[in-house]
């Protein structure tokens, strides 16, 4: 059978009726709109652009299916939408896997998406990286299976001999680009997934590392997963590792099959492959030609949905494709709630668009009766539409498949066969006790039952492990903490040295009041390194928690607990520099409490910030801006009673406010003397107070205390919504 993985003993396709089956990933009506503007005639027009067009096929399962086109075909959305990376609502379309109608979260349950991009924490060894991976996926297996699972992975990727190196960075060497690549495999992978998304996994690397990387994701899918990737421009050994081909272009399908079927495609559109070319690549180039003519790439696509041939190209349009690509023609332009192009550019019906068609134009061995009106609807049980036939008619049943294209006949089967033929004319066979994925790869009918709870681990083991993964990263990056904590030790110093003892008179009263100020400042600008920090590492959450690895929740409790002790030894280092020296009253303890909370409030301000931004140069802005203003109303150049009350409220959302006065009533809540006014009257510490329009009373001071937490809290909420609802690597 030359387009499923395999088929059921004693069950041959009924070739009159549409049939479902089971056992990899169908795909149905899959359209993708987006509204973009253009100017025309000096206006600006919204126009609707179809990124997919009515996408219908499957991936088999056991092998390994490649999407590929023209740069701006549509591959990457075409992977989006399958994994459920295109919010409700924007995608139309029915994907199923194994007989089963999927939604996003049962595809977020069920596959591992390799993102382009490697994100991986530098400072972590590759075992350490899988261990991780391995205690977030594999909730409920002992500390010995772990590792098991974990040298056994390492082993099948070719990684045993890096085990003990750090995945590094652009400052530190660790990893080469091809076995980086193939961990971020492994972490994804370490559950056995019976989906495997990867876009562009080839994308960077040289020519060996490409064919290593592909080399492990072909025995993946031998494994039982359906694995599904886009690639571009494989080299003829990668090719020979691709099971099933799917080649789009302009959203709108060209082919699909096994690639030795490519060849048999060319030749019925009227093309022959030049001697010693791929017949891949030059089914690429074909696409490009009609793409850069006026017939467009709708003629290719006409003839993969029903068999009409293509027009041919005139030597004209060659020429031009190859010289001086052209826009695309209006007619091709679509508009909200339009149907693509009906005319050409001078107003007359283009050719591919007309209904008058002759007998000779189409390819006849190329139609099959899933052309016709009738929907393509796999039904939810998985189960196909089965006939038993005597040898005589299987025989022929499989003839007749073997000369249907592919593009318009879907099927998979429900279970994998060993000896099936497959897609590329080798086997497609699964061996269950050599991969890693076997054990935890799904059936179709079980799909929902076999899946277990939605997290591996609960809140609380999530929050231990991330916390243990935290404090390893800062004890191998100490320069972020020490960083900190030399700017603080090195401030206080000069603190220290620059208002020590100051007098009792009114320039005494000022000095202590520049200093209080000042600190509050430094304890603000010195979490701002925490802007950096969270964005590098957002890129790792959205992919971690995107395939519920762990809570959003979690990771925003562990942030915070991992951090608590450092913030104190930051408070109390500073603290127990400037008290003594600058004769500072009031209890010591609330001292370091108010200090410890600024910094925790303002950290937790600075981290909510970070999960807004895009980028840490906006971050830094945002982060710059805000202080600006909660400096300028905290109260120091303008007391409360003096700000205009259209402006007050920002003297309560000013995360200064608090600390500022907090360090004032703990000063000066005393009748001692601290200086003498102009009329040589004694000014004690409750006159300073109310000269402030601060409160002197002793349950004012807490209050402030609770309000800085209370801010904390609030900001670390708002972060944990972001993170929880807000940071989705999803197209809208």
């Amino acid at each position: 059978m030359a387009h499923g993985v395999g088929h059921r003993r004693d069950a041959v396709i009924d070739i009159g009726k549409p049939v479902s089956f089971s056992g990899g990933l169908e795909f149905n009506g899959l359209t993708y709109t987006v509204t973009k503007r253009k100017k025309v005639d000096g206006s600006w027009v919204k126009q609707g652009v179809d990124l997919l067009d009515k996408i219908t096929g499957y991936a088999p399962k056991g092998c390994v299916t490649a999407v590929m086109g023209p740069s701006g075909a549509g591959k990457s959305t075409l992977l989006d939408g399958l994994a459920g990376r295109i919010v409700s609502g924007s995608l139309q379309g029915r994907v199923s896997l194994d007989g089963v109608e999927t939604t996003p979260s049962l595809i977020k349950r069920t596959s591992a998406y390799i993102m382009q991009e490697d994100r991986l924490f530098p400072m972590l060894t590759v075992y350490e990286t899988l261990m991780f991976a391995a205690d977030f996926r594999l909730g409920g297996a002992s500390i010995s299976e772990k590792k098991q699972r974990v040298e056994k992975l390492m082993d099948q990727l070719g990684l045993a001999s890096t085990r003990n190196t750090y995945i590094g960075d652009e400052g530190t060497r660790g990893v080469s680009g091809g076995e980086r690549r193939r961990v971020s495999i492994g972490v994804d992978i370490i559950h056995g997934p019976s989906l495997l998304f990867l876009d562009e996994p080839t994308s960077g690397l040289d020519s060996t590392s490409a064919h290593s990387v592909i080399e492990k994701v072909h025995d993946i899918a031998r494994s039982g997963s359906t694995v599904i990737l886009t690639i571009h421009q494989p080299s003829s050994r990668i090719q020979l590792l691709l099971d099933h081909l799917i080649i789009l272009a302009r959203g709108q399908l060209m082919f699909q099959g096994p690639p030795k079927d490519v060849t048999l495609h060319l030749g019925r559109m009227g093309r022959k492959v030049p001697k010693g070319d791929s017949s891949i690549e030059y089914l690429i180039d074909v696409i490009q030609q009609y793409d850069q003519s006026e017939h467009g790439v709708e003629a290719l696509a006409e003839f993969a949905r029903t068999g009409r041939k293509p027009p041919q190209l005139s030597d004209e349009d060659v020429s031009i494709s190859t010289v001086a690509p052209s826009p695309l023609p209006e007619q091709r332009n679509r508009t909200p709630g339009g149907r693509q192009g009906e005319t050409g550019r001078d107003g007359r019906r283009l050719p591919l668009q007309t209904n008058d068609y002759s007998a000779s134009d189409f390819d006849h061995s190329m139609r099959s009766p899933y052309n016709s009106s009738r929907s393509w609807t796999p039904t939810r049980s998985g189960v196909m539409q089965a006939f038993t036939f005597n040898s005589r008619q299987r025989t022929e049943a499989k003839s007749n498949l073997g000369m249907i294209n592919s593009s318009s006949f879907y099927m998979s089967s429900s279970e994998i066969i060993p000896g099936t033929p497959t897609p590329n004319g080798s086997e497609c066979t699964v061996h269950e006790e050599d991969y890693i994925t076997s054990s935890m790869g799904g059936d179709g009918h079980d799909l929902y039952q076999g899946l277990g709870p939605k997290f591996a681990n609960s809140f609380f083991s999530e929050t231990w492990i991330l916390m243990r993964r935290n404090l390893k990263n800062i004890w191998r990056t100490p320069e972020l903490f020490l960083s900190r904590l030399m700017v603080l030790t090195v401030m206080g110093v000069m603190m220290a040295t620059m208002f020590k003892k100051p007098k009792a008179d009114n320039q005494g009263i000022t000095n202590r009041l520049s200093f209080f100020i000042f600190t509050v400042c430094l304890f603000f600008f010195s979490s701002n390194d925490a802007v950096p920090a969270f964005i590098q590492e957002r890129f790792i959450f959205v992919r971690e928690t995107s395939h519920n690895a762990y809570r959003a929740s979690s990771y925003t409790i562990a942030g915070l607990i991992t951090y608590l002790p450092f913030l104190a030894v930051q408070a109390a280092v500073y603290a127990g520099i400037v008290w003594f020296a600058l004769d500072l009253r009031g209890p010591f303890y609330y001292f370091l409490l108010v200090l410890y909370m600024s910094l925790l409030s303002t950290n937790s301000f600075v981290v909510f910030v970070s999960s807004v931004v895009p980028n840490y140069i906006l971050g830094y802005a945002a982060v710059i801006a805000f202080t600006a203003l909660f400096f300028l109303f905290c109260g120091y150049f303008l007391d409360s009673n003096a700000i205009p009350v259209y402006w007050k409220w920002m003297n309560k959302v000013s995360t200064m406010t608090y600390p500022y006065e907090g360090l004032l009533m703990n000063q000066y809540q005393t009748t001692d003397p601290f200086g003498t006014s102009l009329d040589n009257k004694t000014i004690t510490g409750y006159d300073i107070l109310s000269g402030l329009h601060i409160s002197h009373h002793e349950h004012d001071k807490w209050r402030k205390v609770l309000f800085m937490l209370g801010w904390a809290a609030f900001y670390r909420i708002l972060f944990y919504l972001i993170l929880r609802f807000a940071s989705k690597n999803k197209r809208s």
